[in-house]
């Protein structure tokens, strides 16, 4: 399930995720879970925490870089609204 995660086209928001991580250990507490089917499991856990740490990391940069901005010089995109940093690369781009 680990590269199904990884490689599905349109990505999992922060809250599917979290649900289903919920899912899982509801699922494994209930002593009624295979070996085989609870290593599944805890594979499948281990990427959806991967991607809610992620998704977590990056709001956080987000909102630092908002609240540097409006400490500093707030600077608005074409759209009026606060020109944020790209985690993937030095430009600017509004969201």
């Amino acid at each position: 399930m680990n590269e199904d995660l990884e490689q599905n086209p349109s990505p999992i928001t922060f809250e599917s995720a979290f649900h289903r991580l919920e899912e899982i250990l509801e699922k494994m507490n209930t002593n009624t879970v295979s070996l085989d089917e609870s290593l599944l499991l805890y594979e499948e856990a281990d990427a959806l925490i991967a991607i809610c740490n992620k998704r977590l990391n990056d709001a956080e940069k987000k909102v630092s870089i908002l609240m540097k901005n409006r400490n500093g010089e707030l600077m608005p995109g074409t759209d009026d609204k606060p020109m944020v940093q790209n985690f993937g690369s030095t430009s600017n781009q509004t969201t």
